[in-house]
């Protein structure tokens, strides 16, 4: 039987991550080395302060790598210019959104900036990006809304659907579910999903939310203190990756439910 070559879409070479303080590099994690494939959902998951956040600003050229590098096409991210990237890269981060009166249909017509002219005029490509993207994200009822009146959930399926306007090879989002309850996460996850499914996308998540992304996740990043273990989700339950991620007196992972456990006794 021929096996399918990968297509490696993401990869890091050594990597560093951190930030500075004052004078020195304080690096969080390092001799990080992935591969991420295209069509993938990717989940990082982690504990609180472990780095996640900066994982994921760090690939998106939001920082500077502390050692290592990141490639988009075996492309140094260095190398590629602001413009550049947004073609190929789009991110959400956790940041509120600034004050303003603009419309969902407006927000997501953000998404083309990185194609439109000078004075911002969409062509007829972008109007039927932006209303596929709409579409896809099933927001057809909230065209017309002020996205400060939205709900967390409806919010941050607006920005998904911005990201999708873009119509870049990857997607980042940072804690897309920080602030939904388990109904809207659900539903965020199985959009997300969905969508690397149907656009052949990939998909890198940060997330608190271990369980769902055992059972969704293509290929899971977990950080740890040591060492930042990659693979199925399959193959870290397979290695006990999950084994050290919280104190054993309060939870442990229960290979057979495929999920961690809280501890009665």
């Amino acid at each position: 039987m021929k096996i399918k070559n990968k297509h490696i879409i993401l990869k890091t070479e050594n990597l560093s991550i951190g930030y500075q303080q004052k004078k020195n590099a304080k690096i969080i994690a390092s001799n990080i080395n992935l591969e991420i494939e295209k069509g993938k959902l990717v989940t990082v998951l982690g504990k609180n302060g472990i780095g996640k956040s900066t994982l994921l600003r760090t690939l998106s050229k939001v920082q500077k790598p502390i050692l290592g590098a990141v490639f988009i096409h075996d492309k140094n991210l260095k190398d590629l210019t602001e413009t550049a990237l947004s073609t190929q890269l789009s991110l959400v981060l956790t940041e509120r959104l600034p004050e303003s009166q603009l419309t969902v249909y407006e927000l997501v017509a953000l998404g083309r900036q990185p194609y439109t002219n000078w004075i911002d005029k969409l062509s007829t490509k972008d109007i039927e990006k932006v209303e596929i993207a709409i579409q896809q994200t099933e927001i057809e009822h909230l065209k017309n809304s002020r996205f400060y009146e939205l709900s967390d959930g409806q919010l941050q399926r607006v920005l998904i659907a911005r990201a999708l306007a873009q119509d870049t090879e990857i997607i980042i989002l940072d804690e897309p579910t920080a602030h939904l309850d388990i109904h809207h996460t659900i539903k965020i996850f199985s959009l997300l999903k969905k969508l690397v499914a149907d656009t052949n996308k990939t998909i890198i998540i940060s997330s608190h939310e271990i369980n769902l992304s055992i059972q969704l996740a293509d290929e899971v990043m977990l950080l740890t203190e040591n060492t930042v273990h990659f693979g199925t989700p399959t193959e870290l339950i397979a290695t006990n990756a999950f084994d050290t991620l919280f104190p054993k007196e309060i939870v442990n992972f229960n290979k057979t439910l495929q999920q961690f456990v809280i501890n009665k006794s």
